[in-house]
């Protein structure tokens, strides 16, 4: 268990909790496409409340993957959410709205009324999704940030700060990036895409599902087309490689398909995801009586999105490049935690099999009766 494997391994496991995070969007999407899905108040409040059981994990999820980069690789941690303040910032208001718009919307008192809690949540529907497939882009375009180690160690630096961003936009730079807006759009109509598959399943009316049917449709042709405009931009972009040796970043032709063949097992993973994606998909448009594609889509999509972001880290590539400055660019062996730390970790790390398990008896529990027009009627409903 060496040093290089401990970082390789705290990749993975990153990686997969972004790629849960990015299936649990669903929650984001399916409120969204409230309006057009619930058509009726009832048929909205059926929307809600199928959504309204699931949101924690959403919610958890996104800190405990801002956690576990923190705990394994802090330098990233420092310069992402330190250096881009304003789209962090912006993402986590979103789902502060969300939090705040489930419980309140139909409490006594509310002055604002529940359309207003309702545009929230519609809100965070579209920007959550957005702005974290933002976010995920940067780790393929780049991102303005300098990294300064020896203000460490320099006494006659103002402040010992060891990465800065270079300039005052904070984050919101990447926007400008029109392939960031590609991924931040094509994951926005993906969680919309599992939105509708997951309250198609969860919801036992018969009025939502075959609005459904027709609704997946406008969802998932976006989807697929920004989808894959993108992946065919990375593959033969010039990815940002690393010199094992000397830890020199230099600018590699298509280094990003050459990540996937040299390392097969990720293309088998990504093309297996694909598919299961295209099938999901597929068979709820072909065959109305089907309900359950929210599972192979949404195995599928952590399948897809866990082999993308260990193409963009692993085999001697830096996963947060920097436009500023090459060097600056962070890699698993530059920004990680000390081996100590991963070593300690890695035995803690056992537990998540158990947090796993706890997860799927609550989700079994909580969908042992699906969502109907009875159970909004009662004083437990949002």
């Amino acid at each position: 268990m060496t040093y290089e494997f401990l970082q390789h391994y705290w990749c993975f496991i990153v990686s997969l909790l972004g790629a849960i995070l990015v299936f649990l969007l669903f929650v984001q999407g399916a409120n969204s496409c409230m309006r057009s899905l619930g058509w009726t108040e009832e048929g909205k409040r059926l929307v809600i409340n199928s959504t309204g059981r699931k949101w924690e994990f959403t919610f958890t999820t996104l800190v405990t993957f801002g956690g576990a980069f923190f705990a394994s690789f802090p330098l990233f941690y420092s310069t992402s959410f330190g250096g881009a303040y304003w789209l962090w910032m912006l993402i986590l208001f979103t789902f502060v709205l969300q939090a705040v718009s489930y419980e309140f919307q139909n409490k006594l008192g509310n002055f604002l009324g529940p359309r207003t809690f309702q545009f929230f949540l519609v809100l965070n529907g579209l920007l959550g999704p957005l702005l974290l497939g933002g976010a995920v882009a940067t780790f393929f375009e780049g991102s303005n940030f300098i990294i300064e180690k020896n203000n460490m160690i320099d006494a006659e630096a103002i402040t010992p700060i060891i990465s800065r961003w270079a300039n005052a936009s904070h984050g919101l730079d990447a926007l400008l990036n029109p392939w960031v807006l590609v991924l931040g759009l094509a994951v926005m109509f993906l969680a919309r895409t599992l939105g509708i598959l997951y309250v198609m399943n969860n919801v036992a009316d018969e009025d939502i599902r075959s609005r459904g049917s027709v609704r997946i449709i406008g969802a998932a042709v976006p989807f697929l087309v920004l989808f894959v405009a993108y992946l065919v931009h990375v593959l033969l972009k010039d990815g940002y490689a690393v010199d094992p040796a000397t830890g020199l970043i230099f600018m590699e032709p298509m280094k990003y398909l050459h990540n996937l063949l040299s390392m097969w097992y990720l293309l088998v993973i990504l093309l297996v995801g694909v598919v299961l994606v295209l099938f999901g998909i597929g068979k709820t448009v072909v065959d109305k009586n089907y309900v359950s594609g929210i599972w192979p889509a949404g195995i599928g999509t952590v399948l897809t999105v866990l082999a993308l972001l260990l193409t963009c880290a692993w085999n001697n590539t830096a996963y947060y490049p920097s436009t500023a400055d090459l060097q600056s660019s962070l890699t698993l062996a530059n920004s990680c935690s000390s081996e100590f730390t991963l070593r300690t970790m890695f035995y803690v790390s056992f537990l998540v099999p158990f947090v796993l398990a706890y997860i799927v008896y609550c989700w079994r529990k909580m969908d042992a009766k699906k969502i109907d027009r009875e159970e909004i009627r009662t004083e437990h409903a949002y």
